[in-house]
């Protein structure tokens, strides 16, 4: 199939930097870095610095503007979390609320010409499932100390070595599932968004895909949060 054209390809294409588009076609540390998925990423980064700073370099008693939509946005996704994983769970809060931000732009972004949405690469969302489940983990250790192993051990003791096997998978299944749910649906989006640009031109045909994607990806954004959430909520009780 033939490569989308991307922006900043052929900005680094025209600065002669060797360019390519799947990580198994990179065989050097700076066709690594200059894959689609990492250069949207850092785009996504300093995008969001700027914003931020821009937001907050005047804070005020009573927020207007920028500072009030970030104070509300900010607290609800807080205050939802909270409510998911107790008070205990409150200091998870720039995790979750990092990967809510970075999952929303990165599904958005594959939806402006020109540009590619590094959710749409498995690579990008597995990293994120890697995190979360790890994360999970020292968590769970951090409230619970080495007694935490007795998480995967079960109730009977004659049994826990088959348990502790079943835990482990289920553990690893959670990262398949999280990161193959989200690139499944907006690689399936973007692709199908692609092919009715090709087929009926770039206006109204694409239309209802473009809003269906509009949903679909904050959708899958609040589903991946939500579920780390509840990991997190899980680790921190005392059982499973």
């Amino acid at each position: 199939m033939e490569h989308p054209i991307i922006f900043l390809n052929l900005l680094f294409a025209k600065l002669g930097l060797p360019i390519v588009h799947d990580f198994g076609e990179a065989h050097t540390f700076l066709q690594k870095i200059l894959l689609p998925y990492v250069t949207y990423t850092w785009v996504i980064i300093v995008g969001l610095v700027i914003l931020v700073k821009l937001t907050v370099r005047k804070i005020e008693l009573i927020p207007k503007g920028g500072q009030n939509v970030f104070e509300v946005v900010i607290s609800g996704i807080e205050e939802f979390m909270v409510s998911v994983t107790g008070e205990e769970g409150r200091y998870l809060f720039p995790l979750i609320g990092t990967l809510a931000f970075y999952i929303l732009i990165s599904n958005y972004m594959g939806m402006v010409p020109g540009f590619f949405g590094p959710t749409a690469n498995v690579n990008t969302t597995l990293a994120c499932a890697i995190i979360t489940v790890f994360y999970t983990h020292v968590i769970g250790v951090k409230f619970h100390g080495p007694g935490y192993i007795k998480h995967f051990m079960g109730p009977i003791w004659w049994l826990s070595p088959l348990i502790f096997v079943v835990e482990v998978i289920g553990h690893l299944a959670r990262i398949l599932s999280l990161s193959i749910r989200l690139f499944g649906n907006i690689f399936g989006e973007e692709l199908v968004l692609a092919i009715l640009m090709f087929l009926a031109g770039l206006y109204l045909a694409p239309l209802p895909v473009m809003f269906l994607g509009l949903f679909t990806g904050g959708v899958q954004a609040f589903i991946f949060c939500l579920l780390a959430m509840m990991y997190f909520a899980g680790a921190i009780e005392h059982a499973h």
